[in-house]
């Protein structure tokens, strides 16, 4: 391992950590959610142990959002819209 102890190398030959993968993943915008992540990485060899906390969900699916086509996620209905006719 050339140095590098105690990360997990997956089909890449050595050149990425779970976690760096995991960011390449979720800005490919084929990852819909944390389970596609997961299950990608899991399919490539990466072990999915640094994958956990809030902190980094949430940048990984502020990241997936990011890179997802605009339609998959309409913009909101402002609650004035809703009212018919009140001027």
């Amino acid at each position: 391992m050339s140095g590098r102890r105690g990360l997990v190398w997956g089909m890449n030959n050595g050149t990425q950590t779970a976690l760096e993968r995991a960011f390449e993943l979720a800005r490919s915008g084929r990852c819909k959610g944390m389970d596609d992540i997961r299950s990608a990485l899991a399919t490539e060899g990466y072990a999915q142990a640094q994958i956990t906390g809030y902190s980094l969900s949430k940048q990984l699916r502020a990241l997936m959002k990011a890179a997802s086509p605009p339609e998959a996620h309409p913009a909101p209905v402002s609650s004035g819209a809703l009212q018919d006719g009140a001027d």
